[in-house]
C-alpha cells in the first residue's frame, strides 16, 4: 500500500521571493485599503497604527529587521528543499488556494481536485505582467518558471480522492485540464502550487494531485473543521491506495497576512506540536479571512497528517513585517518525516 513518508507546512507568498527593499512596493496599497481583516474585526491603516502603537512595530519594518528575517527565510526553504529531496517521494498531494488565477467570477468551487495527466505553468506575458498589482510581479520567478513548462498530475491517486470524498459527503468539483484565460492576468498552475514546485522541489517535479480550496472569497470558503475532516479523508485514501508509491504531503500557504497575527500563529504551531484537531477545528472563521484564509490549507495538511506516524517541528517562523500597521506576511515552515 501507498505511505505517506513526508509532511510539510510552508508559506508561498511574495516576500519569499523578493528583496527586503521590494516588500515596500506593497505598502502604499496597505495604506489605500478601508477593510484590513485583523482578529475577527476590520480596521482601515490609521486605525490599525493607533491600535498596535504599542507594539513599536515601525521598527519592527525597519530595514535591517526585513534583511535579517529575508535571510532566515530563504535559509528555512533551502532546510524545507533538502529535506524533499533526501525524503525523495515518488508522489506528492498539495493542499493549496487559488486567488482569482484559475477561477474567476463566472465560478468558483469550494474545492477542487485535479485529476488531469498534465499541468503546466509559464511566465506572465508583458501585458498580464502591467496588469499586475505592484510587488506582484518582481515575485514571478518564485513560482512560475522562466519559460512555459509540463508537469506531471497523478490521475490514478486523484481519481481515488475524488472517489473517497464523495463517498464521505463531499461534493468536490473535478478539473482534468488547466483553463486559459487570455486576457487575464494569470497563467496556468496557481502560486500555492507554483512556489512548491520552483522551491521546495527546485524545479524536480514529481507526478503531484493539487487540491484547490477558495479559502479566500465569501460565500462558500469551507471552514476549519470541514478542511480537517476533508484532509483526514484524504489521509485514508492515500493509505488505501494498492501502490508502492511514498507520498509527500503539502498544506501550502499563511501564515498570518495581510496584517501579522503573531498569536494566530503560535496557536497553529501550538496545535500541530500537539496533533489538537480541535484547536485547529475551533478557530474562528473571522480570524481566517484574507491572506490568513490560507492557513485553511495548514489545517488541511493537519487532517492528514495526524493520521500519521509522523513527527518533526518547525523550521522556521519570521514575521515579515513592511509597516508600522502590522501589514506584511508572516512566513512559516515545518517538516514532519
Amino acid at each position: 500500500m501507498a505511505k505517506i513518508v513526508l509532511g510539510m507546512w510552508t508559506s508561498h507568498g511574495p516576500t519569499l521571493s523578493t528583496t527586503p527593499e521590494q516588500w515596500l512596493l506593497r505598502v502604499p496599497a496597505d495604506r489605500q485599503k478601508h477593510d484590513h481583516p485583523f482578529r475577527g474585526k476590520t480596521y482601515d491603516f490609521t486605525a490599525l497604527v493607533a491600535l498596535r502603537k504599542a507594539e513599536s512595530l515601525a521598527t519592527q519594518c525597519s530595514l535591517e529587521q526585513r534583511e535579517r528575517r529575508a535571510a532566515a527565510c530563504r535559509q528555512a526553504i533551502e532546510t524545507m528543499a533538502d529535506s524533499f529531496a533526501a525524503a525523495a517521494p515518488d508522489v506528492a498531494v498539495i493542499m493549496g488556494n487559488d486567488q482569482h488565477e484559475l477561477f474567476l467570477d463566472d465560478v468558483i468551487p469550494a474545492i477542487t481536485v485535479f485529476c488531469g495527466p498534465t499541468l503546466w505553468d509559464r511566465p506572465a506575458s508583458p501585458e498580464q505582467a502591467a496588469r499586475m498589482p505592484p510587488g506582484i510581479h518582481e515575485a514571478e520567478w518564485g513560482h512560475s518558471p522562466p519559460q512555459y513548462t509540463e508537469y506531471p498530475g497523478k490521475p490514478e491517486l486523484a481519481l481515488r480522492i475524488i472517489a473517497h470524498a464523495m463517498e464521505s459527503g463531499f461534493d468536490v468539483a473535478v478539473s482534468q485540464r488547466l483553463p486559459v484565460h487570455p486576457t487575464h492576468w494569470s497563467s496556468g498552475i496557481p502560486h500555492a502550487f507554483g512556489f512548491i514546485y520552483r522551491q521546495i522541489m527546485r524545479d524536480r517535479v514529481v507526478p503531484n494531485v493539487p487540491i484547490i480550496f477558495n479559502t479566500f472569497f465569501p460565500p462558500n470558503q469551507p471552514s476549519a473543521r470541514r478542511c480537517f475532516e476533508f484532509g483526514r479523508m484524504v489521509a485514508r485514501a492515500i493509505e488505501g491506495w494498492p501502490s508502492a508509491a511514498r507520498v509527500a504531503l503539502f498544506g501550502s500557504g499563511g501564515m498570518s497576512h495581510f496584517v501579522i497575527d503573531e498569536e494566530l500563529d503560535q496557536r497553529i504551531f501550538a496545535a500541530l506540536r500537539g496533533r489538537d484537531a480541535e484547536a485547529l477545528c475551533s478557530i474562528e472563521d473571522s480570524y481566517l479571512q484574507s491572506g490568513s484564509s490560507e492557513l485553511k490549507n495548514w489545517i488541511t495538511a493537519a487532517g492528514a497528517l495526524f493520521e500519521t506516524s509522523l513527527k518533526g517541528g518547525v523550521i522556521g517562523y519570521q514575521p515579515c513585517y513592511r509597516s508600522e500597521a502590522g501589514t506584511g506576511t508572516a512566513n512559516g515552515f515545518v517538516c514532519w518525516h
